[in-house]
């Protein structure tokens, strides 16, 4: 497609509240400028205060499931995954019945079934059926996690659609949002997926959607996801003033075979320290992974351990019932 002109007008931010009215179109279930590096934050102990906690976070463009070569093999995708030994990791390029690249397949509940994770889907895109009474395609990001999903959301970002002619940039789903549990500790993790345009316009304004969504949010941070732009691209020269790049010296992730860009990162906002990141050869995709280990601490008085976490309203009915029994289903 064309590279549109830098100048080209930016839509008007999305509201919070027209990001809050989106569906929970999700699925939970379990089958069994360069940004400087994240460092620890005062690491002096204070009296009272509970120990940081461990948490495992990754990202991961699957690529639909495709690898390097072009094949589909969801198998080989979950086996890189598994790899990763990570407690959440975000994903991006998620087929659910989306086509015979994938083979109409809910990538989603697949790979949470093979491996015994919960899972969060975010939508971009939302489509009728191919075929009457088939079930509607979707593609997006997805979160898998280990730990307890408190709450989650799919927010609408600036974007500029692939599946419609002459597209405007427009307010659109598919920034992921969850809230985990970590052994009392309420960490909120997002999943993103920006436009991947050489006109940087687009990613500029959903950086700028992506801040005021994190700035409505307390407690640690972690912004996981496929940027389309390296860290010292002006367009993300934001991020860097709130959060800190967590894995500066992990390596290039794109493409998967002899990678020369760093475009899938993993930022954190301080108060979180980062003890390891890598990113991992292998070519089940045609991004690399990148995995990075933290630590978060308890903000104030510890809270009751995984209690429901602010300022994501706790859903209520099904949405509840989903998030307290890992073996429940949410959404379509």
């Amino acid at each position: 497609m064309t590279p549109r002109s830098p100048r080209a007008p930016r839509s008007p931010r999305p509201a919070r509240a027209r990001r809050a009215a989106v569906a929970l179109t999700a699925v939970l279930s379990c089958a069994a400028v360069v940004p400087p590096a994240a460092t620890a934050v005062d690491g002096t102990a204070v009296r009272g205060a509970a120990p940081p906690v461990p948490l495992r976070v990754a990202t991961y463009n699957i690529h639909a499931g495709a690898g390097q070569d072009g094949v589909f093999d969801l198998g080989r995708t979950a086996d890189a995954l598994r790899e990763l030994r990570a407690d959440v990791i975000g994903l991006q390029e998620v087929d659910v019945h989306w086509g015979e690249r994938s083979d109409f397949a809910d990538e989603a509940r697949e790979l949470a079934a093979k491996l015994g994770m919960r899972v969060f889907l975010a939508p971009v895109y939302d489509l009728d059926p191919a075929t009457a009474g088939a079930p509607r395609r979707r593609f997006g990001v997805a979160v898998l996690s280990r730990l307890p999903v408190l709450a989650a959301r799919n927010h609408e970002i600036t974007r500029l659609s692939t599946q419609t002619p002459d597209p405007v940039p427009a307010p659109a789903p598919g920034f992921a949002e969850v809230v985990v549990g970590v052994r009392g500790v309420r960490a909120h993790v997002y999943s993103t997926h920006l436009d991947h345009r050489a006109d940087p316009a687009v990613r500029r304004a959903q950086v700028a959607d992506m801040l005021d969504v994190l700035a409505e949010d307390t407690g640690p941070k972690v912004l996981v996801g496929d940027f389309n732009a390296e860290p010292g691209a002006a367009e993300l020269a934001p991020l860097w003033r709130w959060l800190r790049d967590a894995a500066p010296d992990a390596g290039p992730t794109y493409p998967a075979l002899g990678p020369v860009k760093r475009v899938d990162l993993v930022a954190v906002s301080p108060g979180v320290t980062v003890t390891g990141a890598r990113t991992v050869a292998t070519a089940a995709s045609d991004h690399r992974p990148v995995v990075v280990d933290l630590t978060v601490r308890h903000r104030g008085r510890r809270p009751a351990r995984d209690a429901p976490a602010g300022p994501l309203p706790a859903p209520a009915g099904p949405a509840a019932a989903a998030l307290s029994d890992p073996l429940a289903t949410l959404g379509p």
